[in-house]
């Protein structure tokens, strides 16, 4: 148990230590994805218009009383609500449908600038232009919304105005109103060079009032404390203080009229009335100075005064009655137990008032006629008097109505931009770019399947031979090739041009672990073959052949690929003449050998390139060939052509004694090795080892564990 766990952190060490290893691989990648973001950030901070905010401060209070000495007229007309209620009241399109108007803000007029970074470019420069629009109307049946509008003239104050097709549909003057086809426009001032032009466009009331609900913030400070901060947000530092401040007076306003309404349609109602009830008052006195004169200024008894004086109370009673009740009517249903009491009330009023008309007929008909003659004055005339302090004290109340909402504090706006946080947006830029070279390298390690840890091959029980070290200079020679400069091979054989290159090295070693592998191999013919193109193999043919020369060993190099071979260019060789050739029987065995010019490395070249390379290697002479120079030289290597491309390496290895496969550093993925080796193993051709070429030194190889290699020379 303990052993297992032991295993596990091991395990746990060396992923860990690969993914460290990974990124150190990759920290130019990752260091330029961060400048690059880190650039990206400064200029996206330095570039974006700056966002201020301008706050104002309200306070809602409970209620709205007017004036203390109205008591229960103050209670009716005064009013409640929450502070959700009115901030929603605040943000309505009744509230900010006024600024809208004041503010013209159906028109937007924008600068014409680069894009992206015109903008930015020119705030920095101060050289932002600016107009102001007085008034801008089109036609209804005008498609366009939006126009360029380009200033001709600074001096004169010469513009045009243009629509989407660069028509021009009016012309004007600064500071005078244009009209023509339905358009018109006055421009007050403008501040621009010559040329400049300007988006102006015309948006409906309603997007008007949304781009203000969408920069305007509307909250309750602390919890049902009544006091509202408003905030909005915007570019123009003077313009959204003004904004405000008007949002803020419109929403007061509203207020007041809210609270005062009430009063004000009770006092429209009696105003409307006085002038009737004035009449009748007037209409009912003439009518009882006309009875007295008639009948000669007959007095009443003291009966007939006592009944004239309980009749005019109960009209005043019923006058008062139907005042309340057309109040009550507004705010409750019949149903109501205040309404229903003021019916009961009225009905038993009502019956004192038959009761008192009873009595009254018992009266003589003069008596009757100059009690109801007197009864109306009376009634009219306290009914009269009534309404005129009502109005009275409505119009007190109105006048006393003051709202129950306060500004506290008048819109303010902020010294310093709320946007773009520019430190921020820069730690965040650095950061994302560091998270995103992090990832790319991890990715790319993640989908990089070539082999890179010889342990990947032991694993599928290969024996790796030797590791050999991407060598610079031989990077260099491979240009040569290309460009057919190699002469002899003294200029092309890395062998000869450095002995003491590591890649060099690593093939001595590969020499001495090729004697033991050899030992019972059935002849001294070695192939080396690998998965696929450009991994090397011609590389490590030539080269391991110089050094086995130089040991003492008479070598044969023979390049089997008479497709694409080109050994030969190692050596600065002719190709004419080659395997093709022998095989084909127009060239004897000893006449097709060429020499290398490294002592004791002879070299057979591909030959002229033949319609059927397969045919030819199952030919009987192929056997008789390699017989003959295994007999003749100590060693022979056979460089083959891809085994996942063409059967010729498979053909040729059941002649060989001994087959190593080459695969590139970071190229062949361990499938596509595992694939070769299984077309060999059909074939019956047994690969005894693998060699991996063009070994990086990498950190992730470093300290995931993996094998590595060391710089030892003579200097």
């Amino acid at each position: 148990m303990t052993t297992t766990n032991t295993t596990q952190t091991a395990s746990d060490e060396v992923d860990l230590g690969r993914l460290f290893g990974i990124l150190i691989d990759s920290r130019w990648m990752i260091i330029s994805i961060i400048f690059l973001f880190a650039a990206i950030g400064v200029a996206y901070a330095v570039l974006s218009a700056p966002i201020y905010k301008a706050d104002a401060l309200l306070q809602v209070e409970e209620k709205s009383n007017g004036m203390p000495a109205l008591g229960e007229m103050g209670e009716l007309f005064s009013s409640e609500s929450s502070s959700s209620t009115e901030i929603e009241i605040l943000k309505s399109r009744m509230v900010l449908g006024k600024t809208v108007d004041k503010f013209a803000l159906t028109t937007v007029i924008e600068p014409v600038y680069l894009p992206f970074v015109g903008k930015g470019i020119a705030r920095l420069n101060h050289a932002q232009p600016t107009i102001d629009v007085a008034r801008f109307t089109i036609p209804k049946d005008v498609d366009d919304s939006s126009f360029v509008l380009t200033i001709d003239d600074t001096e004169a104050g010469k513009y045009r105005l243009l629509n989407s097709r660069d028509q021009t549909v009016l012309t004007g003057v600064v500071g005078e109103l244009a009209e023509s086809n339905g358009f018109s426009l006055r421009i007050l001032k403008v501040d621009a060079k010559n040329g400049t032009s300007f988006t102006i466009s015309k948006r409906s009331r309603f997007d008007a009032i949304q781009w203000i609900q969408k920069h305007l913030t509307v909250s309750e400070r602390g919890k049902k404390t009544g006091v509202l901060q408003l905030s909005f947000t915007g570019e123009n530092k003077q313009f959204i203080g003004k904004l405000l401040d008007d949002i803020a007076t419109n929403y007061f306003l509203q207020n007041v009229d809210r609270n005062s309404a009430e009063a004000q349609k009770s006092l429209t109602f009696l105003e409307s009335n006085l002038p009737k009830v004035k009449q009748e008052l007037t209409d009912a006195e003439n009518t009882l100075n006309a009875f007295r004169l008639k009948n000669e200024s007959v007095d009443l008894s003291l009966e007939a005064k006592a009944n004239l004086d309980a009749a005019v109370k109960v009209e005043a009673t019923l006058n008062q009655l139907a005042i309340e009740e057309r109040d009550l009517a507004t705010r409750f249903t019949k149903e109501h137990p205040l309404y229903s009491a003021l019916i009961e009330k009225r009905k038993a009023i009502l019956e004192q008032k038959a009761r008192l008309n009873k009595q009254t007929q018992a009266l003589p008909k003069t008596q009757r006629e100059v009690l109801r003659y007197t009864r109306d004055v009376e009634v009219k005339q306290q009914l009269y008097v009534e309404l005129l302090n009502k109005v009275q004290e409505l119009k007190i109340v109105k006048a006393s109505t003051v709202g129950n909402v306060r500004i506290l504090d008048s819109a303010q706006v902020f010294s310093a931009p709320i946007k773009p946080k520019k430190s921020l947006i820069f730690i965040l830029a650095t950061i994302l770019g560091g998270m995103l070279g992090v990832g790319i390298a991890l990715l790319r390690a993640a989908l990089h399947k070539g082999v890179e840890n010889p342990a990947e091959l032991e694993a599928i029980g290969l024996s790796v031979y030797a590791s050999i070290p991407l060598s610079e200079q031989q990077s260099g020679l491979e240009k040569l090739y290309k460009r057919q400069k190699v002469q002899s091979s003294n200029e092309g054989l890395l062998a000869e041009l450095n002995s003491a290159d590591l890649s060099i090295e690593a093939l001595r070693g590969l020499r001495t672990s090729l004697h033991f592998a050899m030992m019972e191999a059935k002849n001294n013919v070695l192939m080396i073959s690998g998965p696929s193109p450009n991994i090397g193999k011609s590389f490590v043919s030539a080269n391991l052949a110089a050094v086995m020369a130089k040991a003492g060993q008479r070598v044969l190099v023979i390049d089997a690929d008479m497709r694409k071979g080109y050994l030969q260019k190692y050596f600065g060789i002719n190709w004419e003449n080659g395997l093709s050739d022998v095989l084909s029987g127009k060239a004897e065995f000893a006449d097709a050998v060429k020499h290398s010019g490294v002592v004791n490395l002879d070299m057979l070249t591909r030959g002229s390139v033949p319609p059927n390379p397969s045919e030819l290697l199952m030919h009987s002479r192929c056997k008789e060939f390699i017989d003959w120079a295994s007999n003749n030289y100590d060693l022979v290597i056979v460089d083959t052509p891809p085994v996942m491309a063409v059967t010729d390496p498979a053909i040729i290895g059941a002649l060989a004694g001994t087959t190593l496969m080459v695969g590139r550093f970071g190229v062949n993925p361990i499938k596509e090795i595992e694939v070769s080796r299984e077309r060999f193993e059909k074939a019956g051709v047994e690969v005894k080892g693998f060699i991996l070429n063009a070994v990086e030194r990498k950190a992730s190889n470093a300290y995931g564990g993996n094998y590595g290699y060391y710089n030892y020379s003579y200097k």
